[in-house]
């Protein structure tokens, strides 16, 4: 059944609950319950119709392009086919990640929530993981930021989002006053759009981080109308701005960088993020492990354009001659063979220690050097079951973090223990399986996220009826099955002790106050 969640100006979100599909070839798992958003792309007048379109193209093809653990993601594009209802009928239907909340409610009911500063960086996160696939927001606001089950936010309603060409993009010549840059209050609108820069982006999270954190908007006015005039005067010079006193000095300097007169003086995104994570005592990735992953792509690509399969290691290395066929400066790099067992990133490009730290405690023998990769395995799947901490203690359970473990009498490999015949159809990210069975040694940097996706496909198969702490069923069903273990009515006996060893280390390594 279906339960209407909010209405927005074009579209209207509505909770849809069945039975859990299992997993096609094809595309993700579905889960439990999802948020369909309806686009009335079926009736209207012609040039409404034009318009609607185009803000649906526009939001389709971002979700199909990205997939991000800050953005919302998007499983399925459905067309209503009901001539009986003329209102939905020929509408589009996107099948969503169902969220629990949005800023936008929670500072209605908590102008100024505890966890602001936290929701904060993962927002500024979320941005900049837009930002550096080359795309703009372009209508930042508390409503589309959404709050997960697990207290996080993501970004969310894309519809006036665009590519970008160059230094700019065109988008839709409309947004919210309160969050529009001085720049674009009256720009001018091509046939295109109106052009806009990622900095718009940062003008509208300053005004958000703001508002946030004190209640206010940092221009005076008791209106939007009148907050727009402010803005108009501030970028003319006749007018400052008006932070509250209440706003905390380090968030001072960062909405102070935000909110600048012209789009040239604005702060970049990544300077803004790793200010944000410096204030708010959060982690980011750094620019050399973003660069590791972006080559590790790029060889991938390569191999698969030349007919051969080519492996880089997040903890190897390549040869200078591959990367100086990809363009990149030789002495970035450490040389060793491709394929070298290594599993922890080149010397200065590991993230802290402290990676994850809110969801994975660091006093516990998590190595460091497999943070990330944990952290972000798990944050790539939306199935509450599916933490850092579970994943980091069915690693602890399975090999003890040790990434060259070989076992092959029972055809088990890497820090996963994972079997090549199933390995197959998780190792890729897209969904698709591996043409061949992959070959141990399986490295970390595939192993660990490859089990993120296989225990996400795994959380909605389990009965919801089954007794116990969800996250054992999911390791039990790792072990197994999700069928095995639903048959049995909980952990078959078999496996009760690897399972009681998941359970204290899922204890070890969860935070206070989180479960």
């Amino acid at each position: 059944m279906a339960a209407p969640l909010a209405a927005g100006g074009t579209a209207s979100p509505r909770a849809k609950r069945g039975r859990a599909s299992s997993r096609s070839a094809r595309g993700p798992v579905l889960p439990d319950v999802a948020a369909l958003k309806f686009l009335p792309t079926g009736t209207g007048t012609p040039r409404r119709l034009t318009h609607l379109r185009e803000l649906v193209e526009r939001e389709v093809t971002l979700h199909r392009r990205l997939s991000r653990p800050r953005l919302i993601r998007m499983y399925e594009t459905l067309t209503v086919d009901d001539p009986a209802s003329p209102d939905l009928d020929g509408a589009t239907v996107l099948v969503l990640e169902k969220a629990e909340g949005s800023l936008s409610a929670l500072l209605a009911a908590e102008p100024r929530p505890a966890a602001g500063p936290v929701l904060l960086a993962q927002i500024c996160e979320g941005l900049a993981q837009l930002h550096r696939a080359g795309w703009v927001h372009g209508d930042l606001k508390p409503a589309n930021v959404l709050l997960m089950r697990d207290g996080s936010a993501r970004l969310a309603d894309f519809n006036t989002a665009a590519e970008l060409e160059g230094t700019h993009a065109y988008s839709p010549a409309f947004s919210t006053p309160d969050y529009t840059p001085p720049e674009l209050l009256w720009s001018e609108v091509g046939v295109r759009g109106r052009q806009v820069r990622p900095s718009a982006d940062v003008w509208a999270f300053g005004v958000l981080a703001h508002l946030t954190l004190t209640g206010s908007f940092p221009l005076p006015g008791g209106t939007p109308t009148a907050r727009r005039d402010a803005a108009a005067a501030f970028a003319r010079g006749t007018d400052e701005l008006r932070l509250s006193p209440e706003l905390p000095p380090g968030w001072r300097e960062i909405v102070c960088s935000c909110l600048t007169r012209t789009h040239a003086d604005r702060i970049g995104t990544e300077t803004l993020l790793r200010r944000v994570t410096a204030v708010t005592g959060t982690v980011c990735p750094s620019p050399r492990f973003r660069l590791l992953q972006r080559l590790r792509r790029r060889l991938r690509r390569c191999a698969a354009e030349h007919g051969r399969r080519t492996r880089l290691l997040l903890g190897g290395t390549v040869t200078a001659a591959a990367v100086a066929a990809l363009g990149f400066g030789i002495g970035t790099f450490v040389h060793a063979p491709v394929g070298s067992q290594a599993s922890t990133a080149l010397p200065g490009a590991a993230a802290p220690a402290t990676y994850g730290a809110a969801e994975l405690r660091t006093d516990r023998g998590v190595p460091p050097s497999y943070r990330p990769l944990i952290v972000n395995a798990a944050h790539d799947c939306p199935q509450p079951e599916v933490t850092p901490a579970l994943i980091a203690a069915m690693l602890k359970a399975e090999s003890d973090f040790d990434p060259a473990l070989s076992d092959p009498a029972k055809d088990e490999y890497g820090i996963a223990r994972w079997t090549p015949r199933v390995l197959r159809y998780w190792i890729r990210a897209d969904g698709e399986p591996a043409a061949t069975i992959p070959k141990p040694p399986f490295s970390a940097a595939v192993s660990i996220p490859a089990m993120g996706r296989y225990l996400c496909f795994i959380a909605p198969n389990l009965d919801p009826s089954l007794p116990g702490d969800r996250r054992v069923l999911v390791a039990a069903a790792y072990r197994t099955s999700f069928r095995k273990v639903n048959t049995a009515g909980g952990v078959p006996p078999k496996y009760r002790d690897y399972c009681a060893r998941v359970a204290h280390y899922l204890k070890e390594y969860t935070p206070a106050g989180h479960t």
